[in-house]
């Protein structure tokens, strides 16, 4: 049998669906001798924080609120880039400096076109 070519395959296979299989077994097999028994009303409510829901869980979510938090990302990130340049900014050449003028006027584009649509505007 050892012969076949894909004995080890085979074996390995069954090994991983094993290491799978084995855990889920375990947890299952554990919750079910240890676990105390949940089916009341409190226990399969919606929140367990003991405060009765009101109202719908849905609500129109403003799309301003997305547009500040990608704005706010957006110059996080600059300054995340921005401050390995300035404690390198004696050792670098002009290609660097070069490179992070146009990075800063990019961003700065962003923030001027942001302005001119209003994003900018709590409302």
């Amino acid at each position: 049998m050892a012969s076949n070519p894909y004995f080890s395959l085979t074996v390995l296979f069954v090994a991983a669906v094993g290491f799978v299989l084995a855990p889920l077994a375990l947890a299952r097999l554990w919750a079910k001798a240890f676990s105390p028994a949940k089916p009341n009303a409190v226990k399969n409510a919606i929140y367990e924080c003991g405060l009765v829901s009101k109202g719908d869980a849905w609500m129109q979510f403003h799309s301003s609120y997305y547009l500040y938090a990608i704005i706010f990302l957006v110059f996080d990130v600059e300054s995340v880039f921005l401050l390995p340049f300035a404690v390198a900014f004696s050792g670098l050449g002009a290609a660097a400096c070069g490179a992070m003028l146009v990075f800063v006027l990019l961003l700065v584009e962003g923030l001027a076109w942001a302005w001119a649509k209003g994003v900018l505007t709590w409302g």
